[in-house]
């Protein structure tokens, strides 16, 4: 009997393991194909096909394309599937540690990490809000969050509170939209990007 007991929480922890597998990959499949096609042009059968799973092992794990594209933006946003808050992560608490220069510059790498891993993604979800009221709504709270994070942020680097409406421009500064026409129809590279974020950073601050 104990041998059986082992075995089977021997094979539950490899199904436990293969399911993250393919979850990881059905998303980093749906990265890969919401950004290249958009929204509209990428079908679950081709992030099936690409993923080397059935459709309907994508349906059983998210439920909808729609889904699917939710958590692979909260994925690239973050680097990684772990459920961290990103005040709680080591990038965050670095933008408090080093010279001014330094927690500037460290900032300005967060920002331009986090859209390097999803412009293309964000493209989608602003394709499909345009014709979806529960996407929308998900475009609206993801930039509300953003604003939070760029707010506590700033005042982490700067080390004192941070004028509302300078957060505000700041946010805007650092949207997706910005990095879409510095970076991806402007041709800037991310040093060029980050140091035009930083220059205008310190003015609107005062720094």
């Amino acid at each position: 009997m104990p041998a059986k007991t082992a075995k089977r929480s021997y094979n539950s922890s490899r199904r436990t393991l293969q399911a993250a597998q393919t979850r990881e990959e059905v998303l980093r499949a749906g990265t890969k194909l919401f950004s290249e096609s958009g929204w509209a042009g990428t079908t679950l059968v081709a992030i099936a096909e690409e993923a080397g799973v059935s459709v309907e092992t994508i349906y059983k794990g998210f439920g909808s394309k729609k889904a699917l594209l939710r958590e692979a933006m909260d994925v690239a946003i973050a680097g990684d599937t772990e459920p961290i808050p990103y005040v709680e992560r080591p990038e965050f608490a670095a933008l408090g540690e080093g010279t001014l220069e330094q927690r500037i510059a460290q900032g300005m790498a967060n920002v331009a990490a986090a859209h390097e891993r999803s412009a293309g993604l964000w493209q989608a979800i602003v394709e499909a809000a345009s014709s979806d009221e529960e996407v929308d709504r998900w475009r609206l709270e993801l930039e509300a969050g953003r604003r939070v994070d760029v707010g506590k942020s700033v005042e982490v680097v700067l080390g004192r509170p941070v004028d509302d409406g300078v957060a505000t421009l700041l946010w805007a500064l650092y949207s997706p939209e910005t990095y879409q026409k510095l970076v991806v129809d402007s041709g800037f590279s991310r040093a060029d990007y980050e140091g035009l974020l930083a220059e205008a950073s310190r003015r609107l601050t005062g720094i």
